[in-house]
């Protein structure tokens, strides 16, 4: 006979939210709270495709006819809805844009593309706009004011791309000497550039143009449109000159003389091309040797007649004796 309970009765039942006994929030009111649970039917069943599928005709149109059409819509647009529109192209783009490439995409005439862009550069320009509008590369491309690069970096989680000092030196020899080949590369720089030459191939900022028509036809190398986008430039002939150089600032100036190794020939050539009075002794220099080429020239001319004269005197035959007659024979 057992004296001890299995378990509470009916009348003894443990309170709510105690071991043991029923929660605090019945099944309904849980339910109304979570939600519905997933739907274990919808697992067995493909979804169902939801865009609507265009025929082939509106999916490949004539091109020739939609351009027509295209054209025709244009020339109905208002400058501003013009310059929006080669805005909205130009912001979508992933690379610099021709204006006979923005005419292709939106009809408009090409007089009427170029005062476009020329208003939104004015817009869109250095310092003032947070978009600037750069003609890179024979085309037009929206890029990141400079000056917020380093947020736009920091948001992209971005660290910005630095060429190494040899791939400097070796990409601004070819963008000054192109086409050239791998031994003028090296013969400049003095060191091998075959490393380095692979690197910029592989990062397309230089490109083989052709073979030298000469014995072992070398490669020649050249620039890329990849390295006019690089470096925001519109074509080869914005490359900075020496002119340029003198007209950096005092930092900037000390910025680049640290960066470039001296080379030793060309040493002080840059400070004496910036010196004011260097102009005043180059002309000085200059007419010291105008006239000292005078001089020689009049020196020439005296020793010319000199010549002269003594020639004609050496070629006059000599003149008969008179008055005297020889010992006749006998």
């Amino acid at each position: 006979m057992t004296t001890g309970r299995k378990g509470p009765r009916d009348d003894e039942a443990p309170e709510p939210g105690t071991p043991g006994g029923p929660g605090p929030f019945s099944e309904e009111e849980i339910a109304a709270v979570t939600g519905p649970g997933p739907d274990d039917e919808l697992d067995e069943v493909e979804a169902a495709a939801i865009e609507e599928d265009s025929s082939d005709d509106e999916v490949t149109p004539d091109l020739e006819t939609s351009f027509e059409k295209l054209v025709s819509k244009s020339r109905k647009l208002s400058p501003d809805r013009i310059r929006t529109v080669i805005e909205s192209v130009l912001f979508v783009a992933e690379r610099p844009l021709s204006v006979d490439e923005l005419y292709l995409a939106t009809g408009i005439e090409r007089e009427l593309i170029a005062e476009a862009l020329n208003q939104l550069s004015g817009i869109h320009r250095d310092g003032i706009s947070g978009i600037v509008l750069y003609e890179v590369a024979g085309g037009w491309q929206f890029r990141t004011d400079p000056h917020s690069g380093e947020y736009v970096r920091r948001y992209l989680r971005v660290k910005p791309q630095r060429l190494t000092r040899a791939a400097v030196e070796t990409l601004a020899i070819i963008a000054y000497r192109q086409p050239v080949t791998r031994p003028e590369i090296e013969d400049i720089r003095g060191v091998d550039c075959g490393a380095v030459l692979k690197a910029l191939i592989d990062r397309k900022l230089v490109k083989i143009l052709g073979k030298r028509e000469e014995v072992g036809r070398p490669i020649l190398y050249g620039t890329t449109r990849e390295f006019l986008e690089f470096f925001a430039l519109k074509d080869l002939s914005a490359l900075p000159t020496l002119r340029e150089f003198h007209e950096l600032t005092q930092e900037h100036r000390e910025i680049v003389e640290k960066e470039a190794q001296p080379a030793p020939v060309a040493a002080g050539t840059v400070e004496t091309l910036s010196d004011p009075n260097f102009t005043k002794r180059m002309e000085k220099s200059a007419a010291a040797s105008e006239a000292a080429l005078e001089e020689l020239e009049e020196a020439i001319e005296a020793a010319d007649r000199t010549q002269k004269v003594s020639s004609s005197v050496l070629d006059t035959p000599p003149k008969p004796v008179t008055g005297e007659e020889g010992p006749k024979p006998e």
